[in-house]
């Protein structure tokens, strides 16, 4: 028996309708700006101004209709958290930490680092396909499988894959979700280490925030509950110190080396810390850690928004380059299908499916939170998608290509990196890129390929302005420090919800395994896990072209595969919930996601061209080697074949991704068909309890 849905219709005080339509002028007056004076610069405000507006319009109407219309949101449905409270993975959590939490989750790298790279292609594309994605498609799919995973205990996305479509696809779903999973872990914890190696500045105040997090965790458990305001307000006293502190501790010889660690000593560390993050109670690190993590990122993000608005500056880099035909140095590829892998989380993340289905379904309390927590974050990482473009498009376009393009390409001094961008047609001169530099108090911004640093630096130019040009050290500084902090919080969520994923594999040879009270089954699952992408991540530490080249196209590919699958699941489950008539919603976006994705996951296997294709990749790789001939930037020959085994691995992976999409979407696709006429009600939902809250 089912609880009945709220259908209350959708009331809209006056109030709200008379900002609404003020919020919409303003809007339109700055989309218009953008598009009406195409030779001339264009104020950075416009189009920040322009993308919220979008992102308010869209959640207040759009967002609440599919909650409430095409779901059915019912309050006085029980959730799982509140039938099986267990302190460890279902726990009731109020709504604005619960929004923390998944935020922290969902944002990582994605949104910081695609919209940088695809900065090289003019700002008009980039930003047209960050809001249009996210209104459209990113945010009605992390809503949507929440949701669903919500009327079902907080079901994996494989789960759901087997008791909707069937068992055989489940299981091949499933396994193609983990492996997706592994690679998306594997570049988000590589940046990280990154941004982090050799800093003891950024170190020192990561690792403090763990025991901050700590003791939010534990005064929310055991002393008081409701006292979120005092404890959050400590806590940001206490981050905010500990970054202060950081900045002393880099400037000590002794604490300074103390807390300077390699690469690989990182990959090591952050390994050992996502086991602790995925088997300890959710209430006691990674709640509160990520909770915390939020007040410096949406801050961070708040306040470089409001200094655009206030600064004003102008959009350097051009609507459009001439890279839009594919031979940009940044990444190679046409415009489509490639800005739309390389723009992955600002706009659509398959990643995000699997927290909508591991660690917040399992916390909900009502289901009236889903659209804030579902739609809303995912507009809110979209913004930050936003900020990410406009850091890089304020640039002088010289400096975005010497900071972005390999150094393969420019060189390693700034002499011949300003006569090869000169050369482009976006000039620079070598003064200029010895003064950036020395501006954030930096040696050299060459190469500085990973979208970290352009970001750092816009932030630091824009508050600068506000604070003095003495302080553009210190912003720059703790601009890549915010974003370590950004994107360690998405490994650590993302490692529980790969426990969660490899728990339910394990569950159906030993049930015993699958239990997630089971603590063998959590360390178990958990091991394997971090196994799996620590491979990965040690690989990258080590890859002559810095990971992020090897790794990032597998990345975009992977995830928006990802989440052509989770839309084309809701699209199943909306037939079988006898909504036909809204299957749209989910399904024109997964139609859009899963053909620019496959048709560019066919480009990166076959495409001729050694910068675009793995195969051509690894066959130009393996002559030179025959010939003992090394090619950039492999500085040996073991270098060269490490090269050789990435493109091999590239090859090969992306081949299987695609396979499994393929094979699984198929399916549910002829599913679709089957079940279209049918006149009941078939969802496999747990049965409905009323709350009594």
């Amino acid at each position: 028996m089912h609880a009945n849905n709220n259908k209350s219709p959708i009331r809209i005080s006056l109030l709200t309708r008379s900002s609404s339509l003020i919020l919409a002028m303003v809007t339109l007056l700055g989309i218009y700006e953008i598009a009406a004076f195409r030779h001339e610069t264009v104020s950075a405000a416009w189009l920040v101004l322009s993308a919220s507006g979008c992102y308010w319009l869209a959640y207040r109407f759009y967002g609440r209709w599919i909650a409430q219309r095409a779901l059915g949101i019912d309050d006085y449905r029980a959730t799982p958290a509140i039938r099986h409270h267990d302190g460890l993975d279902y726990v009731p959590t109020r709504r604005g930490v619960l929004f923390g939490h998944h935020f922290a989750a969902i944002a990582g790298a994605g949104p910081l680092i695609g919209p940088i790279l695809a900065a090289q292609m003019g700002y008009l594309p980039a930003s047209i396909w960050i809001v249009a994605g996210v209104i459209l498609a990113g945010a009605v799919q992390d809503m949507t499988i929440l949701f669903f995973s919500t009327r079902r205990d907080g079901l994996s996305l494989g789960g759901m894959i087997r008791s909707e479509v069937g068992f055989r696809t489940g299981i091949l779903a499933s396994l193609g979700i983990l492996a997706i999973t592994l690679i998306l872990l594997a570049v988000l914890a590589l940046v990280v280490v990154k941004a982090m190696a050799i800093s003891p500045w950024s170190s020192f105040t990561l690792l403090a925030t763990l025991p901050i997090a700590l003791l939010m965790g534990l005064y929310l458990r055991y002393v008081s509950a409701d006292h979120i305001l005092a404890i959050s307000m400590t806590g940001l006293v206490l981050l905010l110190m500990a970054i202060i502190a950081g900045r002393w501790i880099a400037n000590d010889p002794y604490w300074a080396q103390a807390f300077t660690f390699h690469a690989h000593t990182l990959g090591w560390a952050l390994m050992v810390y996502a086991v602790a993050a995925s088997v300890l109670p959710v209430w006691l690190l990674l709640t509160p850690r990520d909770y915390l993590s939020t007040f410096l990122k949406i801050g961070t993000i708040i306040t470089l928004a409001l200094g655009i608005l206030w600064v004003q500056p102008n959009l350097q880099m051009p609507m459009l380059t001439r890279f839009i035909d594919g031979t940009g140095p940044v990444f190679s590829g046409k415009l489509f299908p490639f800005l739309f892998i390389t723009i992955a989380c600002g706009a659509v993340s398959g990643f995000h499916a699997l927290v909508s289905s591991g660690t917040t379904p399992r916390m909900i309390e009502r289901e009236s939170h889903i659209a804030p927590i579902g739609y809303g974050a995912m507009l809110t990482e979209s913004a930050v998608a936003m900020m990410a473009l406009v850091s890089a498009c304020m640039l002088a376009p010289g400096l975005y290509f010497a900071m972005n393009s390999p150094a393969g390409l420019i060189g390693h001094d700034v002499q011949h990196a300003a006569q090869v961008i000169n050369s482009w047609g976006f000039q620079i001169s070598p003064e200029a890129l010895t003064i950036a530099a020395h501006q954030v108090g930096e040696q050299s911004l060459l190469s500085r390929v990973g979208g970290a640093p352009t970001l750092a630096y816009g932030l630091a130019t824009i508050m600068s302005r506000l604070t003095g040009p003495s302080l553009m050290a210190f912003w720059y500084h703790f601009a890549v420090l915010f974003e370590a902090l950004f994107i360690l919080t998405t490994v650590d969520a993302g490692t529980r919800v790969g426990r969660f994923l490899i728990q339910d594999l394990l569950g159906l040879c030993i049930p015993r395994l699958g239990n997630t009270r089971s603590w063998l089954g959590n360390i178990l699952a958990t091991l394997l896990f971090v196994a799996g992408w620590g491979y990965f991540l040690l690989t990258g530490i080590a890859d002559p072209l810095g990971g992020i080249h090897t790794l990032w196209p597998l990345f975009g590919i992977a995830n928006q595969m990802l989440a052509g699958m989770a839309l084309m699941l809701g699209c199943v489950i909306l037939i079988r919930m006898q909504r036909q008539r809204y299957v749209w919603i989910p399904g024109l976006p997964a139609v859009w996601v899963l053909t620019s994705t496959l048709y560019a996951s066919w480009l990166k296997i076959t495409d001729p061209d050694p910068h675009i294709g793995f195969l051509a990749q690894a066959h130009k790789l393996q002559d030179a080697f025959a010939a003992h001939r090394l090619l950039p930037p492999a500085s040996s020959l073991p270098e060269m074949h490490a090269m050789i085994h990435n493109a091999w691995i590239d090859t090969g992976l992306c081949s299987l991704f695609a396979l499994i999409v393929l094979g699984v979407c198929g399916q549910m696709l002829l599913l679709c068909f089957r079940l279209w006429t049918l006149k009941e009600f078939s969802a496999q939902e747990t049965p409905a309890e009323i709350s009594i809250d």
